[in-house]
């Protein structure tokens, strides 16, 4: 029988036998699933869809990019977005950011996020696919980012991407990721994301992973280690489990399941946040997030969409024990 994920209180950090007993999701919907939509969501579905997220319960909120309207024109509204959402002020705002001059239009609306995320990619061809850069040119401009974002005051989280595997290229050592990962953290960042942006890992290679990770990079209060799973070939929460039993603790997830990388052709969605919260509660790992209420927000979308969305909890519902235990008594 699941836990109440209300009580009984815990504190981040704690664990039983290594395995954390609280998590904490940041949700990435708003930008990395609404990005891969084929069509353009109004400014002002957005906006609602945003607002309720944050009175889920999540604590974050990846929000939008400032990336080239040009390019992705499903984002083109993010000052917009950004200037009429509505966040509580215990939720933190988080806006990706590709490069220098994305920072520049952020940054002049400094006072409506908390945040910045800057990604690259692990592999040369996919970096060069995605971003149209090498690996060495995109990092030395994200080290350039790391700096002025962290003179503005704000926290930084760098992703790499294709950390567990590449479509192009095959395997990707994780040396190599670690190394990318140092220079982010001497930039600045005071966390970093492991994209499994294909869905290339599986739960062996995640648990070995984090755990050189870990003690490559540093304990938690040195840098926060954050696990970014898609479910392109339905291994999205036994990664999670994976990252759960060495002790990571931070997930990026999209309601729904939205969302995935662009490139290349069939990399479908994230796993979706409501699928990673049911199995939490359901382990007695708290989240703070309210299940219920999220569902309600990913049938929202389902409506807007005019589509089914991925995530299994929308179909099935949460489970109710509190429903057998009523008839049992």
């Amino acid at each position: 029988m699941s836990a109440d994920p209300g009580t009984p209180e815990v504190s981040a950090g704690d664990t039983v036998d290594g395995f954390p007993l609280q998590a904490h999701i940041r949700e990435v919907g708003p930008r990395d699933g609404f990005q891969n939509e084929p069509e353009v969501i109004p400014t002002e579905t957005k906006v609602k869809l945003i607002n309720a997220l944050a009175r889920t319960g999540l604590r974050r909120l990846e929000i939008t990019s400032f990336v080239r309207p040009d390019v992705i024109p499903q984002l083109a509204d993010a000052a917009e977005v950004l200037q009429a959402v509505d966040i509580p002020e215990e939720v933190s705002r988080s806006v990706l950011i590709p490069n220098e001059r994305g920072l520049e239009r952020a940054l002049e609306l400094r006072d409506r996020f908390d945040e910045i995320n800057v990604f690259m990619s692990a592999s040369e061809t996919h970096n060069q696919r995605n971003v149209n850069r090498s690996m060495a040119d995109s990092l030395t401009a994200l080290e350039r980012v790391l700096g002025r974002a962290r003179e503005a005051g704000l926290r930084c989280e760098g992703v790499i991407s294709v950390a567990f595997g590449c479509p192009y290229e095959g395997a990707v050592p994780p040396e190599r990721v670690f190394e990318i990962a140092d220079r982010l953290v001497a930039a600045g960042a005071q966390e970093i994301g492991f994209g499994d942006t294909t869905g290339m890992a599986n739960p062996r290679q995640v648990k070995q992973f984090f755990q050189a990770a870990r003690a490559r990079l540093g304990g938690a209060d040195q840098v926060e280690l954050t696990a970014h799973f898609h479910n392109t070939r339905g291994q999205g929460l036994a990664n999670v489990y994976a990252a759960l039993e060495v002790g990571i603790d931070s997930f990026e997830s999209s309601f729904g399941e939205l969302g995935g990388c662009p490139v290349p052709a069939g990399a479908t969605g994230n796993v979706a946040t409501e699928d990673v919260v049911s199995m939490l509660h359901e382990m007695g790992v708290q989240t703070g997030i309210d299940l219920r209420e999220l569902l309600r927000v990913s049938r929202a979308m389902q409506y807007h969409l005019g589509r089914p969305l991925g995530s299994h909890t929308l179909v099935a519902g949460p489970i109710d024990w509190h429903r057998w235990a009523h008839q049992e008594s």
